[in-house]
């Protein structure tokens, strides 16, 4: 990583504070990449950011989002 790149964390943060959102709790955030990490591994890589902006257009909470994902592909 370059030395003045941001981290993971600075960089939601400063997204979520451009957006006038919350940054996401660490429980969120674990349920929101267990979410994209469903997405990418039961189908093609590009669909955990795809699911993840369709998660984020309903207003859902990130657990139920994430079991929605289990629910389509359990493994």
């Amino acid at each position: 990583m370059a030395e003045d790149a941001l981290t993971r964390e600075e960089w939601v943060r400063a997204f979520c504070t451009e957006l006038g959102v919350d940054a996401p709790t660490a429980e969120e955030e674990e349920q929101l990449l267990e979410l994209a990490s469903i997405a990418a591994h039961s189908s093609e890589r590009p669909a955990a950011p795809l699911a993840c902006w369709a998660a984020g257009k309903t207003g859902r909470a990130p657990g139920e989002l994430r079991d929605i994902a289990r629910r389509i592909n359990p493994a």
